[in-house]
């Protein structure tokens, strides 16, 4: 099988010659676990393998990558690293969100595990503390629980005359929705603002919840930050367009597709840290001496030609502070 082809496997089905000249010449096998497609994670995918890169690996000739997919079904990933774990894989690195790193952790507490999410990997259990990890985990995490209810404060900064809000959440995905949206609800209060939940889990589900909108009078949308809608954030985008609503995402791939705001960090710089994480391991650290690394670096970009098909103009206050302006 040619190299380009084992890379387009997105099911997650082992590939047995590949794996078995891997361990008759004593390289090392990756597991990869994901939430969601890697069509949908393919710039997270280059930034991971940028990051092994990095440190002197390269796939296919010092690793190899086995990869497991749960196509945004959350309910396979406890399957799908057990997996991993009787594959016997040096190293389990997740990628799409805390629900891949908790059944990775589940899975094993042996097999190193390096995560990526952005919950607190403290309060989730993932980790003893940041600085000293303390078990087989250690990740990289991005500010998206802290920062969820700044973007709350963005929007209703855009559109001051919008009052009721709508919250988009993936109910399968409780482990990330339920604090994000606490925390969002919370800014909400503060800001005087009504909050309302739309749920979409499945594609099918967006035209429902964008077809509602209008019907529910929301004069905003705020998408929190979740590996099925990151994977979907251009259709999302089309999707607000198209439904004339102003809407603030995690991260710029939506504002680049015609979204109107984006704020969050950068998820090449994040999974990028997780591929160089994944590489020291394989050369001999222990997770336990790796601190979490925290991807502190945000970028608030806005669409202002989107603002303007929407008949919005948005303060020069919150224009002057954005990273980017798209024209």
């Amino acid at each position: 099988m040619r190299r380009r082809e084992f890379l387009s496997l997105i099911g997650g089905v082992a590939v047995a010659p590949v794996i078995a000249r891997a361990q008759q010449t004593s390289v090392p096998i990756v597991g990869l676990l994901g939430a969601t497609t890697a069509q949908g994670y393919a710039q997270q995918l280059a930034a991971f393998r940028q990051g092994l890169s990095e440190v002197g690996l390269v796939e296919g000739r010092d690793a190899v990558i086995e990869y497991r997919w749960a196509n945004d079904h959350f309910d396979r990933l406890p399957g799908l690293a057990a997996d991993l774990v009787n594959r016997h894989v040096a190293v389990i690195a997740t990628i799409g969100g805390s629900a891949a790193s908790a059944a990775a952790k589940a899975a094993t507490t042996t097999i190193p595990v390096v995560f990526h999410g952005s919950l607190d990997p403290v309060k989730a259990g993932f980790v003893a503390s940041l600085s000293r990890p303390g078990g087989n985990l250690t990740g990289v995490v991005t500010l998206n629980e802290e920062i969820g209810r700044k973007r709350l404060e963005l929007i209703h900064e855009a559109v001051p005359a919008a009052t009721t809000l709508g919250l988009l959440l993936n109910p399968t995905n409780k482990v990330v929705a339920e604090p994000l949206y606490n925390d969002v609800q919370a800014g909400a209060r503060e800001l005087g603002l009504q909050l309302r939940v739309l749920n979409a889990s499945t594609e099918s589900d967006f035209e429902r919840v964008f077809a509602s909108l209008k019907q529910m009078q929301l004069g905003a949308l705020v998408i929190i930050s979740d590996p099925f809608f990151i994977s979907k954030s251009e259709q999302l985008a089309a999707l607000t367009i198209r439904y004339a609503v102003p809407a603030i995402f995690p991260y710029r791939t939506f504002t680049d597709a015609g979204g109107l705001m984006s704020y969050g960090g950068s998820y090449t710089d994040s999974y990028r840290l997780s591929g160089v994480y994944t590489g020291r391991i394989l050369k001999g650290e222990k997770p336990a001496n790796l601190p979490v690394q925290q991807a502190t670096k945000v970028e608030l970009v806005i669409n202002q030609k989107t603002a303007k098909a929407l008949g919005i103009s948005v303060p020069q206050a919150l224009i002057s502070r954005a990273d980017e302006v798209i024209e």
